[in-house]
């Protein structure tokens, strides 16, 4: 079973790889040969046997570990072999590789706080790193260190990180340097701005940042604690050199449906990031790949696809999702696994503690591991169960009230309402520390069954939602979703629209369309992201959002969203305009503006663009006439 599903030469088996056996692994490794190893707890040992190997000049190891024991192995069923089959034939699956950006890191390290312990910090850090203290009180009894920068100021903005922080100061002076006496600052300068590398927080306050721990070069601790000041020492000075910053989100501003001529759209992303490195950048946001901390939760809410998650992509995960299901069953076929989203941290950690002290993962759950948990969107919950699976279990130790993934479990919920009775606990969020909890948790089984045969799914997360709930719900038409969902329909108030068609100019998906012949509004409802353009841009409050999944066909072609005759022009008989709009102007000025009186002018508000310029032109005193042109002057005028 493990030699197919990893198409592996041979196949041994052993105990004490590690340890008393380890000249198997050195044996093996040193052969040249690819090799896989099921134990991802030494993985670091195996990579540094590999490392002696190759300075011995035996051979250069090609290895790759992987965990079954803990995911499939230590577990109270009988045997978990089809589960051990499908984990162990991801090694064959090759995910793309994550770009990076450079940070240069010189090593130069401001340190905020005002007490004795923070100039013991910036003392233990003076040789390895340029340090500057700031204090925003007065030194007092204190005793200042002569080999470390130290200043007064408070504190006004801060930007950046790691390698490219900037600094702004308010009520800045420095130290004066004189031997006797109390301790004093120089004359305060109203502003002082620097930049620096690495920032050292010991104010014992709040961060100066969201989600401070993400914060790559920001370092924060209690300053009473001095467990934490000794480790602070340590990662500060780690933090100098050349590092690379995986660019987590691979972002298109073309697609991005912010907003279009100053008209407010989608602002899903800027509301949900957690670490501000989303910026307004007029008609599209700006991710700032530096800040980004790679949670992934503005990839799960965008609706238009214009922000995608690079590690992995989103089509890497959902070959990961149908390969671990069709190995799965192709080893039982009795039995219809279920999958189990968890992060790598976190959730990890949990599957480890259950199955060297508890009960382990059941046999038909399969655990699928991503960075985040919050990266998770609806589209990889319905891909698993149309792929499938017949549950999808999510755990994670707490789910923030405003989270992307509270949105994406109830888009899924609206649509498994409609799948049956009891489909909606297909999908459970597990939120719990406690390994009790948790296993009771997964080892009670919803259904066995799984919610329909699996389907191809191709293309991106909007078609792949759409071909997983046409085949989970063949007969129905459309489904009610919740607020802010990427999908629905557009309602037009035909009473109040004018069809001034400005919503058209500037819908981002060409979801709104006009039409060359006639005045008319059109529709076409896959193409839909409810980014709210339209809805802000209407002049007249005409249009409102229905978020929806309509599975009709009729979805996939336009529809008339309101249509009227076009006005006639009294001149050449070509149509133009509105004809309500243009007899509900004429209505409006005939008798009412003193500028109108005459007939000749209101007929101008009847003529298409090119006859009104041809009648003002041919008006007596018309401003359009500059008088008779003068004759050209030749030579012969001065004979």
């Amino acid at each position: 079973m493990a030699q197919e599903s990893v198409d592996a030469e041979q196949v041994i088996e052993t105990d004490y790889l590690c340890t008393k056996n380890v000249q198997v692994a050195e044996k093996i490794l040193s052969s040249g040969k690819p090799t896989i190893i099921a134990c991802q707890q030494q993985a670091a040992f195996f990579e540094e046997l590999c490392n002696e190997i190759a300075v011995e000049g035996k051979s250069d190891p090609k290895l790759t570990t992987t965990d079954i024991r803990d995911r499939a192995g230590w577990t109270d069923d009988i045997s978990a072999y089809a589960k051990q089959a499908a984990l162990l034939s991801e090694v064959k699956l090759t995910g793309p590789l994550t770009p990076f950006k450079e940070i240069t890191s010189e090593g130069v390290c401001l340190i905020l706080g005002d007490d004795e312990n923070t100039l013991d910090v910036a003392s233990k850090l003076k040789d390895e790193l340029a340090v500057t203290v700031l204090m925003s009180r007065d030194i007092g009894e204190l005793s200042p260190r002569g080999e470390v920068n130290i200043c007064n100021g408070k504190l006004k903005t801060v930007t950046g990180s790691l390698g490219n922080f900037k600094v702004l100061v308010t009520e800045y002076s420095e130290l004066n340097l004189h031997g006797r006496g109390s301790v004093s600052f120089g004359e305060k300068r109203k502003e002082a701005s620097s930049e620096c590398d690495i920032i050292i927080d010991l104010r014992g306050d709040n961060p100066l940042f969201p989600s401070s721990e993400k914060r790559d070069g920001y370092l924060r601790r209690d300053p009473k604690d001095r467990v934490g000041l000794e480790s602070v020492v340590l990662e500060a000075i780690n933090l100098k050199g050349e590092f690379e910053k995986p660019v987590y989100v691979r972002f298109e501003e073309a697609k991005c449906a912010h907003s279009r001529a100053s008209r407010s759209g989608c602002s899903r992303c800027l509301d949900i990031c957690p670490t501000n490195a989303i910026s307004s950048n007029g008609d599209s946001v700006a991710i700032d790949p530096y800040i980004c901390a790679g949670c992934g939760s503005c990839s799960a809410v965008c609706p238009s696809g214009a922000a995608n998650y690079d590690d992995p992509p989103f089509t890497f995960n959902l070959q990961r999702i149908t390969n671990l299901r069709s190995v799965f069953k192709k080893y039982d076929r009795q039995v219809e696994p279920r999958i189990l989203f968890v992060d790598k941290d976190f959730g990890m950690e949990l599957i480890t503690l259950s199955a060297r002290f508890g009960r382990g993962l059941p046999a038909d759950l399969i655990p699928f591991d991503i960075p985040n948990i919050e990266l998770i969107s609806h589209a990889e919950i319905l891909a698993a169960l149309a792929s499938g699976f017949s549950e999808v279990i999510i755990v994670t130790k707490e789910v923030p009230t405003f989270s992307s993934l509270k949105l994406q479990m109830n888009i899924c919920m609206s649509i498994l309402a409609h799948c049956g009775p009891e489909s909606q606990n297909r999908l459970r969020l597990i939120e719990t520390m406690d390994i009790e909890t948790f296993e009771n948790e997964i080892y009670s089984k919803n259904h066995s069954k799984k919610i329909v045969e699996p389907v191809l799914l191709l293309g991106e997360k909007r078609e792949i939602t759409r071909t997983a709930v046409k085949a989970m719900i063949p007969s129905k038409n459309a489904i009610e979703l919740p607020e802010t969902s990427p999908y629905g329909e557009i309602l037009v108030n035909t009473d109040k629209c004018t069809l001034c068609l400005a919503c058209v100019s500037l819908c981002p998906t060409n979801a709104l369309e006009d039409n060359a012949d006639r005045p008319e509004l059109n529709f076409t409802e896959t193409a839909c992201i409810q980014c709210g353009i339209c809805s802000s841009t209407c002049p007249e409050q005409a249009i409102t959002l229905r978020p929806r999944l309509n599975l009709n066909n009729e979805a996939l072609s336009q529809k008339v969203l309101n249509s009227e005759e076009p006005f006639e022009c009294i001149s050449c008989k070509r149509p133009f305009g509105v004809k309500s709009t243009i007899e509900r102007i004429v209505a409006k000025l005939e008798n009412n503006h003193w500028m109108y009186q005459d007939s000749k002018k209101l007929d101008l508000v009847k003529m298409c663009d090119d006859c009104r310029v041809n009648a003002q032109y041919h008006e007596e005193n018309s401003p359009f006439k500059y008088g008779e042109k003068p004759k050209i002057r030749t030579t012969d005028d001065y004979h």
